[in-house]
């Protein structure tokens, strides 16, 4: 089967829906066949700085790759059934054809944080129990590293160029068809994998099931009309969810075009993506944006050529969404999704934004907020944990059954967020269920004080924690990141006056804390707990 014939049959593209039993599928081609089936093989699929691929590029390279499987993995028998593999690629059009090429085969394509570290990637290995890695060359040395925790490597494939002792991933796709019979799975077999982040602990294998693929691009063409035409850029790299889910996976079942950037993003580089590419969705975080403000960045000519701008992975601060909406006319549209559920859960509608908010429940997903005891919310303004239910929801978390049965309960998952919905139905983020404070026997939101201090001039980012204080109770800090130049004794003097104005006595940070940066995770969340302890050190 040194050339994959045996699964070689049809033409490029076919889902083949009907093979194999009933209701079967498969996810890598569910992601190319809406634009195929409309007659898009040359309409761009991706832009990058070394081009263009049409999805007739993409869908018989991804072919080329899945007969490559049949000669890949560690042992006999090639890539499939449910094989993990690794992948830690840069935003290239490589990464698109190896995921989807993996799917089509029957494989579970992983990609990992291009900033793990050793440790994460060795666990990770470990953990997925993977039978290839697919890694651009420099990772080889941190690959290398994890190898040495681990006492061994699964083979390894070079997906940018030769080096000795490695195959490359050109070299293995050389000379494969471009046709390729994708390997039919039930609904509920696993697709694909994301790990989180690690805030508290080792990542987590989230375990992604084919029918996910189907949600995809939902909320994109429902509520915003987005599809052939428009072009999708995210500052945020492809193995983040937030990435994931929208820059490849909707992006392609929507028919629109994808603008990877090569290299990690800064507000230069994004300026000239926009002007280079004129993307017409941008994707990106609370923080971005705050840049590109400070940078001069949100009065670039591009601009004008974005119909939606998108922002998740933080808490968008009111005082944020209307400077930018000032300086560049539109309106931030901000949702808010996780790992396990792969796509936004929550999310405004243009023409109906209500700002500090994250919408409300995008198509085809179902939300509830349940109180401590398990029990309905259904007052306005009152806050309770958020749960969800989607067809996009994960099995659960791979080799931790504990955690699994916490989280996934009935076909609904816990988030863990706090929420409150007002009288209209838009939904508020309140900050983490375990982020909230009970201060002098009242329950507190750190996103509320946060929203209302980062209306002070000169502040660029604050989060407020708990910690106690001599006497053993839970007080208020709040730590404070000041624009360059900006003078820490008036701010904090601003900050102080701003609170004891505008919110009760109890809700008012007992402690400021300036430092130059918030520690934060490898996906950039920041990291709470050693905030707690920071503050519990200094009391």
């Amino acid at each position: 089967m040194a050339d994959g014939g045996q699964r070689r049959a049809g033409r490029a593209g076919s889902m083949n829906a009907g093979a194999g039993r009933a209701g079967s599928m498969n996810a890598g081609a569910a992601l190319l066949e809406p634009a195929l089936s409309k007659g898009q093989k040359d309409d761009p699929a991706i832009l990058w700085d070394g081009g263009t691929v049409t999805y007739g590029d993409l869908d018989a390279a991804s072919n080329r790759f899945a007969n490559a499987c049949a000669d890949l993995g560690q042992g006999l028998g090639g890539l499939g059934n449910e094989d993990r593999v690794l992948i830690l690629v840069q935003d290239r059009p490589d990464f698109f054809i190896v995921y989807i090429g993996l799917m089509k085969a029957g494989a579970v394509p992983v990609a990992l944080n291009l900033r793990a570290s050793a440790k994460d990637i060795a666990h990770m290995i470990a953990d997925s129990a993977c039978r290839l890695l697919i890694v651009d060359r420099l990772f080889l040395d941190l690959v290398d590293q994890a190898g040495a925790l681990l006492g061994g490597l699964p083979p390894l494939l070079l997906c940018d160029g030769p080096q000795e002792g490695h195959q490359d991933l050109a070299t293995v796709m050389a000379g494969r068809s471009d046709t390729f019979d994708p390997v039919p799975r039930g609904p509920d077999d696993m697709a694909f994998w994301m790990y989180t982040s690690g805030t508290t602990g080792m990542p987590k294998g989230v375990v992604h099931m084919q029918r996910c693929v189907t949600m995809a691009g939902r909320f994109l063409a429902e509520e915003l009309n987005v599809g052939r035409g428009d072009r999708l850029f995210c500052s945020s790299k492809l193995f983040f969810a937030f990435s994931l889910g929208h820059v490849f996976m909707a992006c392609l079942r929507v028919g629109a075009t994808a603008i990877l950037l090569e290299g990690w993003p800064s507000c230069e580089v994004i300026a000239r993506v926009l002007e280079r590419f004129r993307p017409t969705v941008l994707f990106s975080v609370p923080t971005f944006f705050r840049n590109m403000l400070h940078e001069g960045v949100a009065e670039a000519p591009a601009m004008a050529d974005l119909r939606y701008v998108i922002s998740a992975g933080e808490k968008l601060p009111e005082s944020l969404f209307a400077a930018w909406r000032s300086t560049t006319g539109h309106e931030i549209l901000e949702v808010i999704g996780a790992t396990e559920a792969a796509f936004p859960f929550l999310g405004n509608r243009p023409g109906a934004v209500r700002a500090g908010s994250c919408g409300r429940p995008t198509p085809g997903v179902e939300v509830r907020l349940l109180d401590d005891d398990g029990g309905p919310i259904d007052t306005p303004g009152l806050p309770g944990i958020l749960w969800i239910r989607t067809p996009a929801l994960a099995r659960g978390y791979w080799n931790q059954p504990d955690r699994t049965d916490d989280a996934f309960r009935d076909g609904w998952y816990r988030t863990g967020d706090m929420f409150m919905v007002d009288a209209d139905g838009h939904h508020h983020h309140q900050g983490r269920g375990d982020d909230m404070l009970k201060i002098s026997g009242q329950w507190v939101s750190p996103a509320e004080i946060e929203d209302h201090v980062m209306a002070v001039e000169g502040l660029r980012e604050a989060v407020v924690v708990g910690a106690a204080n001599a006497d053993g109770l839970i007080r208020l800090a709040l730590f404070a990141v000041a624009d360059p130049g900006a003078d820490p004794a008036a701010l904090e003097a601003a900050i102080t006056a701003r609170c004891k104005a505008t919110l009760s006595i109890y809700k008012c940070p007992r402690r400021i804390l300036f430092v130059d940066d918030l520690p934060r995770t490898a996906t950039g969340k920041v990291q709470r707990f050693a905030l707690r302890q920071m503050a519990a050190d200094l009391a």
